[in-house]
């Protein structure tokens, strides 16, 4: 791949865009609004100047709603050898390309798991794909050249490709990422109305919960209104789930011994199915997830402090794998919890002792 097109320069295609650049490709950059594809160029992810030509690759980063209608625009131009979107939803757009009649063959959808909760192309970096899944979604119709020229642009982000039917992926998206975002929305608009002592209270496990929940509504709506069966029938689980929680609760308040007895198994049932879930999210670059301890260390809120204890955990040899940084109410300070292997946190926490670092118990 030589050129390519971005249409679409928020965050997902401009990350595109830089990552691309970086491996010498010639980018093109167009958007609805120019001037996000002129702070896209200032970046660096390429210039807003119109090719001269067809380039190799189109790659769409346009909203759900839009990816048919802006593939249709760029096919029927003859802008490309072939074209790509990234949407987060795959059947709907097909589907739709479909209905309008267009030859496919030179077409495939893909979608890159991987993002933030700021969007827009400030919010971009070359980075964004390295080490994720980046499912591609080819059929029959699709030329092998398309095909070749889309692991190229996940080779060039460093993602790692993921070949999946278009239907069965939106199914799985709704499973790990449009449906967890609503639940967590609903839990971070309980603190909405809260009383300020309750919020004061919280602490990393509902900084946890509700991180997804910070993300811009407009563009969940697009990615909601692409996918919404499968992720109604999901949350459908998850009420029945919550009305025999609530259930079991409520037979914890009884007088009566047994159906304390019935709550409680209730809940350890809810509770044993979340453990057996939970072990089943891949860990470390996608592979079986590992158990890690941790080890907690004491800092003030001041600059430096991580790099410092990151310098301390890597003289000592020490790979920390993961980090948590919790922050304390009304003081500058706070803990950082290391993550490592076993067998590293006793050779981590001598070193760190010896270091001056406070370390809890």
């Amino acid at each position: 791949m030589r050129t390519a097109l971005v249409i679409g320069t928020g965050l997902i295609g401009t990350s595109a865009a830089l990552a691309l650049v970086q491996r010498g490709v010639v980018v093109h950059l167009t958007d609805h609004d120019p001037e996000q594809a002129r702070t896209a160029a200032a970046l660096g992810a390429g210039t807003d100047e119109t090719p001269t030509g067809p380039v190799d690759l189109a790659i769409v980063a346009a909203p759900p709603a839009h990816v048919a209608a802006t593939l249709a625009d760029a096919m029927r131009r003859g802008a490309a050898r072939g074209y790509l979107d990234v949407a987060s939803v795959k059947g709907g757009p097909r589907r739709e390309l479909e209905a309008l009649g267009l030859d496919l063959s030179a077409y495939i959808g893909s979608h890159p798991m991987s993002g933030r909760e700021k969007s827009g192309p400030l919010a971009a970096s070359g980075d964004l794909f390295e080490g994720r899944p980046w499912v591609l979604t080819p059929t029959r119709d699709t030329d092998t050249e398309v095909l070749n020229l889309a692991l190229e642009l996940v080779s060039h982000c460093r993602a790692l490709p993921v070949v999946m039917d278009a239907d069965a992926h939106d199914r799985a998206v709704a499973l790990v990422s449009h449906m967890p975002h609503l639940v967590s929305s609903m839990v971070a608009a309980r603190l909405q109305h809260a009383e300020e002592t309750a919020v004061r209270l919280c602490g990393q496990g509902i900084r946890d919960v509700t991180r997804i929940a910070a993300s811009d509504p407009r563009m969940w709506i697009d990615i909601l209104s692409a996918n919404p069966g499968p992720v109604a029938d999901l949350l459908a689980d998850v009420s029945a789930d919550l009305d025999e929680t609530v259930l079991a609760l409520r037979a914890l308040q009884s007088s009566d011994e047994a159906k304390r007895r019935e709550g409680a198994g209730g809940i350890e049932d809810m509770l044993r199915r979340g453990n057996a879930g939970q072990v089943r999210v891949p860990g470390k670059h996608g592979a079986a997830p590992l158990t890690y301890e941790t080890v907690a260390v004491l800092i003030d809120d001041q600059p430096g402090q991580l790099a410092r204890i990151f310098a301390d955990a890597g003289a000592a040899g020490v790979n920390v794998e993961d980090v948590r940084i919790e922050h304390a109410t009304g003081r500058q300070a706070g803990l950082v919890q290391l993550m490592v292997e076993p067998k590293a946190v006793p050779v981590l926490s001598a070193a760190l002792r010896d270091r001056g670092w406070a370390l809890r118990q």
